[in-house]
């Protein structure tokens, strides 16, 4: 087949509605997983496991660090599953036992506070990563394996975005309220996480059978594997990628700071925990109604330029938030669900890019390496944000507590607290969109498939 009509191929394919939502659902899990422990996992070490604030940090970003290595390897093994079988199948399989690990997250023995708490929590952060992973490379390989080109790709992690999206307001909702709300406690937060695991478990199986079916409707293409380090060097190596890669860890960390955040930022600063779903909600119900919008300015100005006013939305409304509560309820709630607004975007249009990327680089060879360091990127991110906030509130001397016991935080606590929230993620998403500015391949991969 010659080079244009492989290209003709790439193109003609438009991927049906049920496949996509069933590749779509498959998200929600991975969601969850991402979610609740970045937004709960924070502050049930520290407030009802009594852990102190820096090694509660600590628990959370050790786990992480290994992701830095397991998420590419795990894409070298994804890569050799699509050269030898034709699909990565096995590897979704295999992290479908995820909902195990983030069960066993919540399910801390009774007798356990302080250190032994802690410990426990990084072991099954330590498994559930791992699984994660397993998951999640083979799942985000896909749109770069289809036979589609770049309007379409972006249109694949639309659809993947909107589901994300239910399955990130369910459990960031959810979640809270399973636990217990403003009287959550140690079985609370256990059921929470049997409950929530069992939703988690349908969709990602639901999700495999979603990509089966796009791989064989869109003509999954061929490609030889170009083997592990190899492959690895070609994608640090790519300019793009590399830019890419950088803006997305300090857009990640961003994020994930501000989600671990906002249990504080409700009880602390605004004096009602019970305001956790209403923030929680306004950061991300918009994307449910913006990201058909993303994707039409993406369509119309293309990802780069899109994406570099997500970030400076982002930035701007952080700085809403550093006010505090002297700004009034309705102005902070606004502000967050402008943060919500460009969440939406950071989200879909960077994820859309990678396969971009993946293609400009010779085809889908070596998706699942170029996935993996991705991936392993976001790990660090989900990693780095709740720590660089734990180190916020540590250097605020906030100090820790147990399940229905109150404690008041000294004036430099609060202040760490609504600083942390406000000022470090605008100062973080600045460095972002400087970064995401040395991005140039979009200016030719959409007039190319």
């Amino acid at each position: 087949m010659t080079a244009a009509a492989g290209q003709r191929s790439d193109t003609a394919v438009a991927l049906p509605r049920g496949p996509l939502v069933g590749f779509a659902t498959g998200s929600v899990g991975m969601g969850v997983w991402v979610t609740v422990p970045g937004l709960l996992l924070l502050y049930f070490l520290t407030d009802v496991l009594a852990v102190t604030p820096w090694l509660a940090g600590l628990a959370l970003l050790l786990p992480k660090i290994a992701d830095v290595l397991l998420h590419p390897w795990i894409g070298h093994r994804c890569d050799l599953e699509q050269a030898r079988r034709g699909h990565r199948r096995r590897l979704l399989l295999l992290g479908c036992a995820l909902p195990a690990a983030f069960a066993a997250l919540f399910a801390v023995p009774g007798g356990l506070t302080g250190a032994p708490a802690a410990a426990w929590v990084a072991v099954a952060f330590v498994a559930g990563n791992l699984l994660f992973a397993a998951y999640q490379v083979p799942y985000l390989a896909t749109p770069a394996d289809l036979r589609i080109g770049y309007d379409e790709r972006t249109r694949l992690m639309a659809f993947r975005m909107v589901v994300l999206t239910l399955g990130i307001l369910a459990s960031g909702l959810l979640a809270p309220l399973l636990a217990g709300g403003d009287d959550a406690t140690r079985g609370g937060y256990q059921r929470m996480g049997l409950l929530l695991a069992v939703g988690m478990l349908v969709t990602m199986l639901v999700g495999v059978a979603g990509i089966t079916r796009l791989r064989r409707v869109a003509d999954a293409a061929a490609g030889s594997h170009a083997g592990g380090w190899r492959a690895l060097a070609v994608a640090l190596r790519d300019r793009q990628f590399r830019a890419l890669v950088a803006a997305y860890l300090a857009m990640s960390t961003t994020t994930h700071l501000v989600l671990a955040g906002v249990p504080y930022y409700a009880e602390y600063e605004l004096g009602r925990p019970g305001l956790t779903t209403v923030l929680v909600a306004a950061f991300v119900a918009p994307a449910l109604l913006v990201t058909p919008a993303w994707l039409a300015v993406a369509r119309r100005v293309g990802k780069q330029r899109a994406l570099l006013a997500a970030q400076g939305a982002f930035a701007g409304g952080s700085l809403v938030l550093a006010v505090g509560a002297p700004a009034g309820l309705p102005v902070l709630v606004a502000a967050v669900a402008v943060l919500g607004v460009a969440f939406a975007g950071m989200q879909l249009l960077p994820f859309s890019m990678v396969p971009d990327v993946i293609r400009a680089a010779g085809g889908s060879a070596g998706a699942g390496t170029y996935t993996g360091v991705w991936t392993a990127t976001e790990a660090t991110g989900a990693a780095l944000g709740p720590w660089a906030y734990s180190l916020c509130l540590a250097a605020g001397g906030f100090v820790a507590s147990t399940a229905g016991v109150t404690v008041t935080q000294s004036a430099a606590a609060l202040d760490a607290i609504r600083w942390g929230f406000g000022l470090l993620p605008a100062a973080l998403m600045l460095v972002a969109l400087l970064v995401q500015r040395r991005y140039t391949l979009d200016r030719t991969a959409r007039t190319t498939p």
